[in-house]
């Protein structure tokens, strides 16, 4: 785990160094909702869209999370799933901004960085 070290420097000029402790770092298991698509945005830039059902153990119910595929091999792995199938997704969550008709628009979505069959 990578930490970042900033300087923050006070009234006397001394330096006091402060740790970022940030992680955006996630672990999803639950089944693929439909068959992922495939888009590629205006920027040129593809990506592979799918959601993911994981059931809410504590309280019931589920949640459908949108998972995005970016590197070519996530893209090709997130093409293959099959609706129904169980797997298991590592990455981070990022919060999407794009120009709609009605202006600005964003969602949370899960990029993952690696998709495992179970």
């Amino acid at each position: 785990m990578a930490t970042k070290m900033t300087t923050k420097v006070n009234a006397k000029k001394s330096e006091d160094p402060e740790v970022d402790y940030s992680l955006n770092d996630l672990l999803l298991r639950g089944r693929v909702s439909a068959p992922a698509i495939e888009k590629e945005l205006p920027s040129g830039d593809k990506v592979v869209e799918f959601r993911l059902i994981v059931t809410r153990i504590e309280r019931g119910g589920v949640d459908t999370l949108d998972i995005a595929a970016w590197s070519s091999k996530m893209r090709r792995s997130a093409l293959s799933l099959k609706e129904g199938e169980w797997i298991e997704i590592t990455g981070a969550i990022h919060r999407r901004f794009w120009s709609g008709a009605a202006g600005v628009a964003s969602r949370w979505q899960v990029e993952a960085a690696e998709i495992v069959r179970l």
